[in-house]
């Protein structure tokens, strides 16, 4: 059997290397001559999965090692009767840390507490509902917006977006793109809604890029000045606009969800599937191979500041300002589109909230829920 695996995927070798043959390129420099005599594709969200890719080729089954889908031609895999799998939730975790990480940097530039602000999530999916469960350990007034959900579920207490654009004060997007049906996503924070946006309200989009329309958000920008702004997806990625990532507080090239973790699960997803797939058992798990983090554990008293305490195990393991300043200095020396690929080819090994183990000498409650909640690993002295 002949693989053709992404070279961001990790752990590929450990996994697949007893089926056949491996072979590692770029995402975006996969080709149809690349694939043309390949069984098995793997590839992340820059593959266009599509008939320019397959079409005369031997691709069999096709696993993308992430939760979107909508880079792939899911119409055309079926009607070829190619085999697909994704990977929903793997990285769900690593996305909300990158969001409350921005969130804790905004909260101590703007002098703000994160318990006395509304926030609207928009998309209650793996990362949405995250998100919205971890904030609650803060807190925080929480509003949903998700209408699929909303119908399937008769969900009475989410809102509408204006509702919610309306009441919150922060306002995170965590959509999937969906151009047509009954609840398109495409530009749903559209020119109109951008410009109703109370001033200094904090815009995150870490979700899809076209759900936002960047165009009308670097209007408002450069116009008025008076958001806060955090941006890890962007239309047009890899030649994302210059003008809007210079107005942009928190600007990042979509890796939001590049935890090792999450793209090792991702990678143990597509294994399992691919195995069921061709009916052979499952003799790899991730717990046997994924690499120990370096920072194992920090170790608090009961009398730390449960808000201090946080912010110090949060950046601890993930402080997004190091992504800010070292994709910056790629685009300096790169070049936007090249630096925004190469940055996310070169991506320094991060750790989610759930590797780190917290030592808490004595109980504290408020503490306690705190850390918990935000998804670290408690261990309180004598147990």
């Amino acid at each position: 059997m002949r693989i053709l695996v992404d070279q961001n995927v990790p752990l590929a070798e450990e996994f697949f290397a007893d089926l056949g043959e491996i072979t590692r390129m770029p995402g975006r420099e996969m080709t149809r001559e690349a694939v043309r005599d390949k069984d098995v594709l793997i590839v992340r969200s820059i593959t266009p999965v599509n008939a320019e890719l397959l079409e005369g080729s031997r691709v069999k089954f096709v696993g993308t090692c992430t939760i979107g889908t909508d880079h792939v031609d899911l119409a055309y895999l079926r009607d070829k009767r190619i085999a697909f799998a994704s990977a929903p939730g793997s990285n769900a975790d690593s996305v909300v840390d990158y969001v409350l990480s921005s969130l804790l940097v905004l909260a101590e530039e703007e002098d703000f507490a994160l318990a006395r602000r509304t926030v609207g999530i928009v998309g209650a999916g793996n990362v949405g509902n995250r998100l919205w469960q971890r904030l609650q350990e803060l807190g925080a007034r929480c509003l949903i917006c998700d209408p699929p959900r909303a119908d399937a579920e008769g969900r009475s207490d989410f809102v509408d977006i204006d509702t919610l654009i309306e009441q919150a004060d922060i306002v995170c997007l965590h959509t999937p793109l969906v151009r047509d049906g009954d609840h398109p996503t495409y530009h749903l924070m559209d020119a109109a809604r951008i410009e109703t946006l109370r001033p200094g309200t904090v815009l995150i989009n870490a979700g899809r890029g076209a759900c936002l329309d960047n165009a009308a958000l670097s209007h408002r920008l450069e116009s008025r000045g008076d958001l806060r702004t955090v941006l890890d997806v962007w239309e047009n990625e890899p030649a994302i606009d210059e003008t809007l990532y210079s107005l942009v507080d928190i600007a990042t090239p979509h890796i939001a969800g590049h935890s090792l973790d999450g793209k090792m699960r991702g990678t143990e997803l597509i294994y399992q599937a691919l195995m069921e797939h061709f009916g052979l058992p499952a003799r790899r798990k991730l717990g046997q191979i994924k690499p120990e983090p370096w920072l194992h554990k920090v170790v608090l008293t009961a009398w730390a500041p449960p808000l201090e305490a946080l912010a110090l195990c949060v950046r601890a393991c993930y402080d997004v300002r190091r992504d800010m300043v070292g994709f910056e200095r790629y685009r300096r020396r790169l070049g936007m589109a090249t630096a925004f690929d190469r940055y996310r080819a070169e991506y320094p090994v991060r750790r989610e909230f759930s590797t780190l183990r917290v030592d808490l000498k004595k109980n504290n409650a408020g503490l306690r829920d705190v850390i918990e909640g935000f998804g670290f690993k408690l261990k309180l002295a004598g147990k």
